[in-house]
C-alpha cells in the first residue's frame, strides 16, 4: 500500500490485503535502519485472520521517501498520520526496538489511536555508545557489525534459522546495508536523545504487553523495569535465551504472543 503522508508517498505492507474498514486493524514499526519486513510473518498472519495488519517503512526508510525523521516524538506524530491517510481511527500498535519507543509515544501523544500496545525489545532510556553513534556517524559498516553482533544471543550467532538455509546474522547485515546513509545514525541518535519514555508511559491507559529477550545485550529486560511499573495495564512475555533480534530469533513466540494479546484486546 503507497499512501501520501505529509506530502510524502509512505509505504505499508498489508500481505496484499486490501483494507476493510470493518475489521480491527494491527500497525507494526519496525527499529533503526530496518524496514516493514523485520515484520513479514507477524503481519501476514494477522492479515490473514481477521484483522487489518499494515507493517509500515517509516520516512526515508524502506519504500517510503523523505529524510529520516530525527526526533521519536516527530516519527510518533508521523505514525498517527499515516493512520489518518489510510482511515484507520484507532490500532493495536505493535513496534521492535525503535519502534516500540515510537509507539509509546504514538499512544501517549494521541491516546484514541492505540486500542493496545505491545512493546518488543523495548527500554527507556534507550542509550546508544559513542563507539557505535561515531561509527555510523562516518556510515562505518563497523556500526552494522557491533549491531549485529550485539543485536543477537549467543546462540543465533551459531545458527538456528528456523528457516532452513537462512542465516540470520547475515539476513540481518544485509537488512542494514540496504538503509540509505545517515538513516541509521539518525534513528540511533533519535533513540539516544529520547527522555520522555517515563512520562509517556505513565499517560498509556490501553491494555501493553512487553516482549523481551532474556538474553538481550541491546535492551534487557531489567531496564524495561520502569516503563512496565509506569503502564497500569500491561503483562510481560520473557523469551528465555532471545537476544533483540527477537523476531528472527524466536518469529512464532513472538507471533503467538501477539496472537494472544491482540485477541484479548479487541473492541
Amino acid at each position: 500500500m503507497k499512501l501520501a503522508v505529509d506530502g510524502k508517498q509512505a509505504y505499508a505492507y498489508t500481505a496484499g490485503r486490501a483494507l476493510d474498514a470493518m475489521l480491527p486493524s494491527v500497525v507494526f514499526v519496525h527499529g533503526a535502519a530496518n524496514d516493514h519486513s523485520a515484520f513479514l510473518l507477524q503481519s501476514r498472519y494477522f492479515a490473514y485472520h481477521g484483522c487489518n495488519a499494515l507493517a509500515v517503512d517509516l520516512p526515508g526508510h524502506g519504500r517510503s521517501e523523505g529524510a529520516p525523521l530525527t526526533t521519536i516524538g516527530a516519527m510518533a506524530d508521523w505514525l498517527a498520520s499515516f493512520m489518518d491517510a489510510a482511515g484507520i481511527g484507532s490500532a493495536a500498535l505493535v513496534g521492535h526496538s525503535m519502534g516500540s519507543l515510537v509507539t509509546l509515544e504514538c499512544a501517549a501523544r494521541h491516546p484514541a489511536r492505540a486500542r493496545a500496545l505491545a512493546l518488543i525489545g523495548t527500554s527507556a532510556p534507550m542509550p546508544v555508545g559513542d563507539a557505535l553513534l561515531g561509527a555510523a556517524r562516518e556510515d562505518s559498516h563497523a556500526a552494522l557489525d557491533m549491531l549485529n553482533i550485539w543485536g543477537h544471543s549467543a546462540t543465533a550467532q551459531l545458527g538456528g534459522n528456523t528457516v532452513p538455509g537462512i542465516w540470520m546474522t547475515g539476513a540481518y547485515v544485509r537488512l542494514l546495508e540496504r538503509a540509505r546513509p545517515q538513516v541509521l545514525h539518525v534513528d540511533l541518535k533519535a533513540c539516544h536523545e529520547y527522555a520522555d519514555g517515563g512520562a509517556s508511559a505513565a499517560k498509556v491507559r490501553c491494555p501493553t504487553l512487553f516482549v523481551l529477550g532474556s538474553r538481550d545485550m541491546m535492551t534487557p529486560p531489567r531496564s524495561a523495569k520502569d516503563l512496565r511499573a509506569a503502564i497500569p495495564d500491561a503483562r510481560t512475555v520473557i523469551l528465555d535465551g532471545a537476544g533483540h533480534a527477537l523476531m528472527a530469533e524466536r518469529p512464532d513466540a513472538v507471533l503467538d504472543a501477539l496472537i494472544a494479546f491482540v485477541a484479548g484486546s479487541k473492541s
